[in-house]
């Protein structure tokens, strides 16, 4: 049962309704996300939703969710959205970093498997090989979040490497900034 009434208009017939209703949920999943929690499942069933947007706010907000998540739930979720890394569109995987990145945050008994999960999507298709470079930027910020707990992980720090090879000057740079980092704290 939705306990916030606002959700009920993620199946409003108007876009501007809806899509205001996708804002207005992750907001609140950033700054109260116990509001949203009791809500938990009907993000869940919105994973398969056939509209995009509503899909990546479902992602985004159990992301979120996570650092409420005293009953375990997102744990159950992780193969499922992984599994959206390589589902060959961008703005999902990027949504999907950004929601494991927070997940990592808030359950550190995951970390080293999200991030061996995220650094993956260098060997994944998009629509383009553009769309990939900018998912591996979305990968690079991600583990910037972990510099302490990258620092001396040999994958990573390889992965990092050859991203400072990127065709995508932003990529390359933030990966250069990155490596940098990782050195200055050993």
């Amino acid at each position: 049962m939705v306990k916030n009434v606002f959700l009920n208009d993620f199946c409003a017939k108007t876009a501007k309704v809806k899509y205001a209703s996708t804002k207005k949920a992750i907001a609140i999943s950033k700054e109260d996300p116990g509001e949203l929690y009791p809500d938990f499942d009907f993000f869940v069933e919105l994973l398969n939703n056939e509209n995009q947007i509503i899909k990546w706010t479902a992602i985004q907000v159990i992301g979120n969710l996570s650092k409420v998540d005293k009953k375990k739930k997102v744990d159950k979720l992780l193969p499922k959205l992984i599994s959206f890394l390589n589902c060959g569109k961008m703005i999902t995987a990027n949504n999907t970093i950004l929601a494991l990145s927070e997940i990592a945050l808030n359950s550190p008994e995951y970390q080293e498997m999200i991030f061996k999960e995220i650094i993956k999507v260098e060997h994944y298709n998009y629509d383009t090989p553009e769309c990939r470079n900018v998912a591996l930027g979305k990968v690079v910020l991600a583990l910037g979040k972990f510099k302490d707990k990258i620092k001396d992980q040999k994958d990573i720090l390889e992965f990092l490497e050859r991203q400072t090879n990127n065709t995508r000057v932003s990529v390359k740079k933030k990966a250069i900034e990155l490596l940098e980092k990782l050195k200055q704290n050993n």
